[in-house]
């Protein structure tokens, strides 16, 4: 892969890597500063990519450790009202998601991160098991465990009976 296709791979996932960045950090400015680290790195680590096939992949592993670098550095701990008044919230006028999302939000980041590659990012499971360095099994098992403390977590709510 030349530098000019990685910008392009870049400037094509944008939007994805905000949105990750985002559920895990949560702080626009956080957000701004893995974003940036992760260009940085893909630029100087281009020839560490094996596959061109999988550069996607490659750039968001590369994100997602730079967000584990930053919550590591900060530490900080956010509360989860806190963390609904920053987020914005895309949902449709007729439908309120927000319990759903404050759900999601609520999950423990290994059941959340693949739930958000997942049904957010759009990417398969071999996709999030490269991304998280997982199995395929433990993608699937975390995605089904997550899927049962949402229904749960939904039901007690009594948002979505």
């Amino acid at each position: 892969m030349t530098k000019e296709q990685l910008g392009t791979l870049i400037l094509d996932t944008e939007r994805q890597m905000y949105c990750t960045a985002k559920s895990m950090l949560y702080s626009d400015q956080d957000c701004a500063d893995a974003i940036q680290e992760t260009i940085v790195k893909a630029f100087s680590r281009l020839h560490t990519l094996r596959n061109d096939k999988y550069a996607k992949t490659w750039l968001m592993r590369i994100l997602i450790n730079e967000c584990y670098t930053i919550l590591r550095k900060t530490s900080k701990v956010i509360s989860l009202d806190e963390m609904c008044e920053t987020t914005e919230i895309a949902a449709d006028e007729k439908t309120d998601y927000s319990e759903l999302y404050k759900a999601v939000g609520s999950l423990k980041e290994d059941l959340r991160m693949p739930v958000i590659l997942y049904y957010i990012e759009k990417f398969n499971i071999r996709e999030i098991a490269q991304i998280m360095d997982i199995t395929e099994g433990a993608v699937q098992k975390r995605l089904a465990r997550a899927r049962e403390k949402l229904r749960q977590d939904l039901q007690e709510s009594e948002a979505w009976t």
